[in-house]
């Protein structure tokens, strides 16, 4: 089966936004009290938040280097993260309404700029109007076989129970299943034809309203390969380049070959980013705290990290790895500069991995100004637009990162090479055609030079990319390291700080 994966993806950047925290706008009229924005987030608590308030600050994206957006779940839900669905063709009231999303997408649009929706197809909110149906009726409602329900509901020995007392997690049965055992989340049943119907339906909806692609949730949950062969012909039939991602958390190669998703959300990538710039800093307590990442994160060298950097990249297919979704947190994890112990110099040197390596870097909105947080709910706090309290070097720094991103075709289309790795340091080449580049990270503690294979390249075809908002040793200056690389006997000698990265552009002979 062909490859065939959007082609815009391949020069997008996506900014992951969660849309109760991001920014609100005085034009969304709100229901009532919320949390004060600047209070942190508690599990339940609703910031206001909302899409009129995105649309209105697309000049700060545009600026940060931002063309694609990626918006967590944004229909009507009884949850201030809305994976809690009860009207799939509805957006929710508090973040604007339908009216508030055609107007993002209009503006966005205009710039040129992407959105893609989160799709939560694997279970609903119980205020979902057919699971009410079945509260209401029982066994006489037609909408029973949408849910996983228990015989003896259905048969009227026991009733279906929507708030158990207790801990679902105990074993008490609620009458039907649910995600995780949770009893807001009761599972469909996507083997039933009209539920089946019913979500293909609703994607082919909002992008016929015109959403650029979708993130699906929890999708290996839904154990049914022709349910999303399905999904993506229908997709494709509304939308030829809509964007079809996962949220699946391991390497899973079985999902990219052309008849389901496009790319997968690149958690192993994240997870051996954080593991080789953490170093000493990681946080270990917050990453044994994670249910994924206490297995998955482990301390690399920079041998180990081109180990795995070339298994990651050499599982799919190259049209799949120019797209894969390339994040380093997520609303589902504790935040970057959480799990990197507050190192702002990690923190800029798995944000220089993010952007120079294949696919499409994903910023977790805040990240870019050192935003912090442990796992849930405080990974998700309200996005601080006192610019008073931003890092702004560190938004310079992934500013000009981006730009430069968008500036080299070899950094969006180029083939990726390991071409070195010493103690701690590595370095890796983006090449296309005569473009190329070389990206040296060194995490480690002491200053080391990295010797660079570069046969047939001549002393001074060699020179420093500057990066607003680095370090200075790390682009030039300073107390002697960061001068420009050297070329001796064929190979480039990278004289490194520690804990900095380089990038260096080769010249054409």
């Amino acid at each position: 089966m062909s490859i065939d994966t959007p082609a815009w993806v391949r020069d997008a950047v996506f900014y992951q936004i969660f849309p109760d925290r991001f920014a609100s706008s005085e034009r969304v009229p709100k229901p009532g009290l919320l949390e004060p924005w600047d209070t942190p987030p508690t599990t339940f608590g609703f910031k206001g938040g909302d899409l009129l308030g995105i649309a209105e600050r697309l000049d700060y994206l545009a600026d940060l280097g931002v063309n694609a957006i990626y918006l967590t779940p944004v229909f009507q839900s009884a949850s201030n993260h809305r994976y809690h669905t009860y009207d799939y063709f509805t957006v929710d009231p508090i973040l604007g309404g339908d009216e508030a999303l055609r107007e993002l997408l209009d503006r966005a649009h205009g710039r040129g700029m992407r959105v893609v929706l989160d799709g939560v197809f694997n279970h609903t909110g119980r205020g979902f109007w057919p699971f009410h149906h079945i509260l209401e009726n029982g066994a006489a409602s037609p909408y029973r076989e949408w849910f996983h329900l228990d015989d003896d509901v259905l048969a009227g020995r026991r009733e279906l129970t929507p708030y158990p007392p207790g801990d679902a997690s105990t074993g008490r049965s609620l009458g039907y299943q649910a995600w995780w055992g949770l009893p807001a989340l009761p599972k469909l049943n996507t083997s039933h034809p009209p539920v089946r119907e019913y979500l293909l339906s609703v994607a082919e909806h909002w992008l016929r309203f015109g959403i650029d692609g979708w993130r699906l949730d929890v999708p290996t949950e839904i154990d049914d390969v022709a349910f999303w062969q399905t999904f993506r012909q229908r997709c494709r039939a509304i939308r030829p380049d809509a964007y079809l991602v996962g949220e699946i958390w391991d390497v899973a190669p079985e999902w990219l070959r052309g008849d389901r998703f496009d790319a997968l959300m690149d958690y192993p990538l994240a997870e051996a980013i954080l593991g080789y710039v953490g170093g000493p800093s990681l946080d270990w307590e917050i990453v044994h705290g994670h249910l994924e990442y206490r297995d998955n994160i482990w301390s690399l060298d920079g041998a180990g990290f081109a180990d795995r950097l070339i298994e990651l990249l050499g599982v799919y297919d190259l049209d799949v790895v120019a797209v894969q979704l390339n994040l380093i947190g997520s609303h589902d994890t504790p935040r970057a500069q959480t799990v990197l112990g507050g190192d702002g110099a990690a923190l800029r040197l798995a944000i220089l991995l993010q952007a120079t390596l294949p696919g499409a870097p994903c910023i977790y909105y805040g990240d870019e100004i050192g935003l912090a947080g442990g796992n849930d709910p405080a990974n998700r706090a309200p996005f601080p637009w006192d610019e008073s309290r931003w890092d702004r070097d560190l938004l310079a720094f992934v500013r000009s990162l981006l730009r430069l991103r968008s500036a080299v075709p070899a950094l969006r289309h180029g083939s990726t090479t390991a071409v070195a790795a010493s103690g701690p340091a590595m370095a890796f080449e983006r090449r296309l055609g005569e473009e190329r580049l070389i990206v040296a990270i060194h995490p480690g503690t002491d200053p080391m030079t990295l010797e660079v294979a570069v046969p047939g390249v001549e002393a001074g075809s060699l020179e420093s990319v500057e990066l607003e908002g680095a370090d200075t040793r790390a682009t030039g200056g300073g107390d002697g390291w960061g001068t420009e690389p050297r070329i001796v006997d064929g190979r480039a000698r990278l004289e490194l700080a520690p804990r900095t990265g380089r990038v260096v552009r080769v010249r054409p002979a």
